[in-house]
């Protein structure tokens, strides 16, 4: 059976608040008594490895009943240069390059040749913007890009053969998505009902993500033709869910419920579940309100400090949300049967994760991230790590 469009999904928000509440109790009981390292800085200028503890003002972690731990990595593909996202072409992993705005094929055996299927027109590279999430569909190339007036959404047909992938002329789907050094958001991704996705975040200017007519501090809907779904929350627009600071990782489980990661400032990180018009607070609340705190915004349904985690890119598996971290330099498991819980693996063996994917045949790739200038690149960083999928 074909999953509904998320619009037509029962809505999860009233057993989340009653969930989300639980875990805040949770979080301040085990708080008490500890110290909590400040967070001064912005959304990961840090390249520290994350520590394998939990952070007491975050959900616990459980052990028991736990799938056990990920192990025996195996490198894919090395030497990129600041990657930022992988999609696939069927069985061809797509890869791009933040800074280059190149579009990397790869094939072959592990370590995984790479060739230069393109790069991106207009890219125009600064801080965290440049060439950033990319999708497939119907042998059409997705990808967001930050250019000299803004972040764009922009589709390319693909041509050539698997191993000989080149890129066809681009048309521009949405523009005018503002910019700036920091919080571009920047994921794609195709929804269960065909719709495109994209996070957009604040550009610095925190105030747009509770503007319902700017495009900042959103999660967006499209059609794959780059129109105005009809059944979008807000007549006419694009806007899907707003009150998002930095949101850059998107997923759906198998009931077609949404989920999407978001950078905090210098409180909370969050994981949130998404719902269409909803808004998720920022710059009102950052992470889970206060119990009588007014607004009407969606609490997180976990958050963790960010010098503890950064999340980025994200992907489901089976019963597992998994999560790539930057600052935390680890990979993050919560699972959708409890999302009150979570725990970490590869704490600060690769360095700064950017994505999390799961390939057509199963497994499970991350991305490193330590040549974007904030990190410290190892021997043949970036690379894409491979990793089982969790029983």
């Amino acid at each position: 059976m074909a999953p509904l469009p998320p619009s037509s999904h029962p809505s999860p928000l009233s057993r989340l608040r009653t969930r989300t509440r639980t875990v805040r109790l949770t979080a301040l009981g085990a708080a008490v008594g500890l110290a909590l390292s400040a967070c001064t800085a912005g959304d990961d200028p840090s390249s520290a490895p994350g520590s394998s503890a939990f952070s007491p003002s975050q959900a616990p972690s459980t052990e028991t009943g736990s799938p056990p731990p990920l192990t025996a990595p195996e490198v894919v593909a090395e030497n990129l240069d600041a990657p930022w996202s992988i999609a696939f072409a069927g069985s061809s992993p797509l890869v791009s390059e933040r800074d280059t705005g190149r579009i990397l094929e790869l094939s072959g055996d592990r370590p995984a040749q790479v060739r230069e299927v393109g790069t991106v027109p207009d890219v125009a590279a600064a801080g965290e913007g440049g060439l950033l999430g990319l999708a497939v569909a119907d042998d059409v190339l997705y990808s967001y890009f930050t250019a000299a007036d803004g972040n764009r959404i922009v589709r390319f047909p693909l041509t050539g053969d698997p191993g000989g992938l080149g890129l066809g002329e681009p048309e521009v789907l949405l523009d005018g998505i503002p910019a700036g050094t920091t919080h571009n958001g920047g994921r794609l991704a195709f929804g269960p009902d065909g719709m495109l996705y994209a996070t957009a975040g604040d550009a610095g200017n925190s105030a747009s993500a509770q503007d319902r007519d700017a495009l900042s501090g959103k999660i967006l809907r499209l059609t794959p033709d780059g129109a105005v779904p009809e059944d979008n929350p807000f007549d006419g627009s694009y806007v899907y869910s707003y009150g998002h600071r930095n949101p850059q990782g998107l997923s759906w489980d198998e009931d077609g419920t949404m989920y999407a990661s978001e950078f905090g400032q210098n409180a909370w990180d969050e994981l949130n579940v998404i719902e269409p018009g909803a808004n998720y607070g920022w710059p009102e609340v950052e992470g889970m309100s206060d119990p009588g705190e007014g607004g009407d915004f969606v609490d997180p349904v976990q958050q963790w400090a960010p010098a503890e985690a950064s999340p980025s890119g994200m992907t489901i598996t089976g019963d597992s949300i998994l999560i790539a971290n930057l600052r935390g330099a680890t990979l993050r498991e919560v699972p959708v049967t409890d999302l009150s819980q979570s725990r970490t693996s590869y704490d600060g063996e690769y360095g700064r994760l950017r994505d999390v994917v799961t390939t057509p045949t199963g497994e499970i790739w991350m991305l490193t991230n330590n040549t974007d200038g904030r990190g410290d690149p190892g021997p043949g960083d970036d690379r894409i790590i491979r990793i089982p999928a969790p029983e």
